[in-house]
């Protein structure tokens, strides 16, 4: 291939690029900050769009990038994440008196990072989107410079990020060092029938900084802390888009690279499943903050998908490409109620804070009440459906037992899922809230009909894009 239609390949990624500079120029030499929030937006969605409906598909840059059905679908997802973002962020920080122009500009740049990430073709380019996203969302979760919990989030995100990067380097030198070569597809001949010791051991590396981005147990310690500490449009943003990237350039690693070691990748993540999902399980029945909550809600559905991605084969990867989106949509609608909600100026982010929502703001405590559910995976909302989707993948590659694991610690959340709706609906109100913005509570109320029943359409187009994705792995 030529440059030309190497940057053609790229082309999402160029509109983010260009337009991130643009933003960055135009928000330091201007007043106007509404003006940056809405053209973040529009250059993600133009992107999304790029993404979705323009060609050539291959490999460009010598097999760095890769564009095919997978990174087109994981990109429209991340990049209409990313900018559901924006709007939640804006009159959170308003309301605040905080006026930072850089907030989209960062959302862009995070997300820039998010589609390298998906289309990577080699481990080279991995770690350049691994590392861009990473570098965009520590300044974001510490975005909020006056607030004391903010800055510690971001440094305690900062210096764990750090020590996985380092993980993820080391694996990928041993990788090189054993296979060699950075390019997937050199890989993959190189462990065809297995891996050997050394190209084993950097996997395990290389896996470990991964599960580190998802939140995966045991790698998860950063999850609670900095959920609890960044501004709740952030933890939007955190809890979506970054999490589909990564679980995406997982399953490209390790279809497209490793495929011939299949059988000894698939029980490391059935033990990354498992503890995901006990640690999401059980640590959050503890929990009172929301934030913290939903965080330890957010590994154990991430165990979920690595579960899906451990069956090993393209039934899998499209559970877990289908789990992702529904996830995705739950974890947005439930933060943009918290970003929706506030009471005598501070932000309500604790159960106690709940008493009463349904008095108060029933549309809210509805839409609340859909993403428990969902999450708890409760016919007929989309959680159960993304949980469907994962086990039966999971009972048809032979990991019944598993499932049936897996299962049990959802029925464990179900308690602190219901204990919400319960205090919501039931307890006496604990004082008047003040008036929602607009945004948010229009994103809430938007995605909650999602959940259902709406969900029940978007399936019909969802699963056969999820399927075409998929089969671009290459997996049996």
């Amino acid at each position: 291939m030529n440059f030309s239609t190497d940057l053609s390949l790229a082309l999402p990624e160029l509109i983010l690029a260009g337009g991130a500079l643009v933003l960055l120029v135009w928000g330091a030499f201007q007043s106007r900050a509404n003006m940056v929030f809405s053209l973040a937006a529009v250059a993600l969605l133009v992107a999304a769009g790029a993404a979705a409906v323009l060609g050539p598909m291959g490999r460009g840059f010598s097999g760095g990038l890769i564009a095919d059905q997978a990174s087109a679908f994981a990109k429209v997802a991340i990049y209409a994440a990313s900018a559901i973002a924006i709007p939640l962020g804006q009159p959170w920080f308003q309301r605040r008196g905080v006026n930072n122009f850089e907030f989209p500009i960062l959302i862009v740049l995070a997300a820039l990072g998010m589609g390298m990430m998906a289309s990577a073709g080699d481990l080279i380019s991995l770690y350049i989107g691994v590392e861009l996203h990473s570098l965009a969302l520590y300044v974001l979760a510490a975005i909020h410079r006056d607030n004391a919990k903010a800055s510690e989030a971001g440094l305690k995100y900062f210096v764990l990020g750090a020590l996985s990067s380092g993980l993820l380097l080391y694996g990928a030198s041993l990788i090189y060092g054993f296979a060699g070569s950075t390019h997937f597809t050199v890989i993959a001949q190189a462990v065809e029938g297995g891996a050997n010791v050394g190209v084993l051991f950097g996997l395990v590396f290389l896996i470990c900084g991964l599960a580190f981005k998802i939140s995966a147990a045991p790698f998860h310690m950063w999850t609670p802390d900095v959920y609890e500490g960044a501004p709740t449009p952030v933890v939007a943003f955190f809890g979506a888009a970054p999490k589909m990237a990564a679980m995406v350039l997982f399953a490209r690693v390790l279809a497209e690279g490793f495929g011939g070691a299949a059988e000894q990748w698939r029980q490391i993540l059935i033990i990354i499943a498992l503890a995901s999902v006990a640690v999401g399980a059980f640590a959050g029945l503890a929990q009172s903050n929301l934030k913290r909550l939903w965080a330890y809600s957010s590994i154990a559905n991430i165990g979920y998908a690595v579960l899906g991605l451990a069956s090993g084969d393209t039934a899998g990867v499209q559970a877990m490409l289908v789990f992702m989106v529904l996830y995705m949509v739950d974890v947005t609608g439930f933060f943009a109620c918290l970003a929706a909600l506030s009471r005598d100026g501070r932000p309500m982010e604790t159960i106690s804070d709940m008493a009463g929502l349904f008095k108060e703001r029933p549309g809210i405590a509805l839409a609340m009440s859909a993403f428990a559910l969902s999450a708890l995976g409760l016919p007929p909302f989309s959680g159960f459906w993304a949980k469907f989707y994962v086990f039966k993948a999971a009972i048809g590659a032979g990991l019944g037992v598993v499932a049936v694991i897996a299962l049990v610690g959802s029925v464990v959340a179900a308690f602190y899922y219901l204990r919400l709706i319960k205090v919501m609906w039931f307890d006496a109100s604990a004082g008047a809230t003040e008036t929602p913005p607009v945004e948010a509570r229009t994103i809430a109320l938007a995605l909650a009909l999602f959940t259902f029943p709406v969900v029940l359409v978007a399936l019909a187009f969802l699963d056969p894009l999820a399927a075409a994705a998929a089969a671009a792995f290459g997996l049996a």
